[in-house]
């Protein structure tokens, strides 16, 4: 089956003759993980024979890290916002064009969220927007820095409000910035030409 078309709008980066042809290239992956009361529940060790206890919160409140890795630096850029809207996109595309090193542009692989291809998006001149085909999770490594923050830092926890689930999406998110390695062991790709 051949999907249709990607995206009408050409964005600035896009434009005829606006790469350098000597600019070095950054391949980065984005996507947004939804963090909440309503958080999962991740393995634990016990002792052989028990059931270890674990509190699970059934209220309703969020916050969305808004993630790009660029797995070949071992580097990423990510605001945590309470909300996740075309505002909130706008404000995540500007911190990824300040982590682009110096001289270089980005491609940025993302899906189809609506908030990605809103005609509303200020895509900064350094970043070159890729899109994934449609339900193919799989092609964005994203999805597992975003299983792996949850497994080893954000399940089996309760958080009272939503200033906690900020401050604790910061944390783990910061915690994943500070290990370039993991980055690197996560998010590269042979098939990005990065790994």
């Amino acid at each position: 089956m051949i999907p249709g078309p990607v995206n009408t709008r050409v964005w600035p980066a896009a434009a005829a003759g606006h790469l350098p042809p000597d600019a070095p290239i950054e391949v980065r992956f984005q996507d947004e993980a939804r963090v909440g009361r309503k958080n999962g529940l991740a393995s634990q060790w016990a002792k052989r024979g028990t059931r270890p206890r674990r509190v699970k919160d059934l209220r309703y409140k969020n916050a969305c890290i808004f993630g790009a890795v660029c797995p070949a630096r071992g580097t990423g850029a990510g605001p945590v916002m309470p909300f996740a809207d075309t505002d909130a996109m706008n404000r995540h595309l500007e911190e990824i064009g300040r982590t682009v090193a110096g001289g270089a542009h980005a491609v940025l692989s993302m899906d189809r969220a609506g908030r990605h291809t809103t005609g509303e998006l200020e895509m900064p001149e350094t970043i070159l927007p890729v899109f994934l085909p449609p339900r193919s999770p799989e092609l964005n490594p994203v999805e597992n820095i975003w299983q792996y923050i949850r497994d080893n830092r954000l399940s089996n926890r309760v958080f009272e409000t939503c200033d906690d689930i900020v401050e604790a999406s910061c944390e783990a998110w910061n915690k994943l910035i500070d290990t370039p390695r993991k980055i690197v062991s996560i998010g590269l790709r042979q098939w990005a030409g990065a790994g």
